[in-house]
């Protein structure tokens, strides 16, 4: 292979890389954690259940102010932002309450889907978790998930 063809190969391989890094760097932060809140389409169907505990209520109510932006509303994910927690994966013998706690504390490091590391959340308290965790476990089971 000549040198001229050589060059043009490693410009035009540099170049999609840069576009790919930069196209890639919208969805993420500096630490790979994904910041991207939108109007994504939902990726689970979920059924609602008929009423909700007061715990839920009120675990529905912090989930909004602090969930739904990334996880969609009723927790169903967003298509290219992040996963439903209404999904078998989330069921509580695979990620118990604790896990939820956790993961807002401390984040979440990607490792079941690629939506990108998820960041702490800042200002929830153990009990808006709590409530929280109430309701998702309550989406969970109207939607066949124990």
């Amino acid at each position: 292979m000549s040198v001229k063809r050589t060059a043009i190969l490693f410009v035009l391989v540099l170049a999609f890389g840069l576009g790919g890094y930069l196209y890639v760097g919208r969805f993420r932060n500096g630490t790979g954690d994904s910041i991207v809140t939108g109007n994504g389409p939902p990726i689970a169907k979920v059924n609602l259940p008929a009423t909700f505990s007061t715990g839920a209520q009120l675990g529905q109510q912090t989930y909004e102010a602090n969930c739904a932006a990334c996880h969609g509303r009723n927790a169903a994910g967003q298509a290219g932002i992040a996963p439903p927690l209404v999904h078998v994966i989330y069921e509580p013998g695979h990620h118990g309450d604790e896990s939820f706690h956790r993961a807002v504390v401390f984040g979440v490091r990607a490792h079941h889907w690629r939506f990108g590391n998820m960041p702490p959340v800042k200002g929830l308290t153990r009990r808006e978790v709590t409530g929280l965790v109430a309701y998702v476990r309550e989406l969970q089971r109207a939607n066949g998930i124990q």
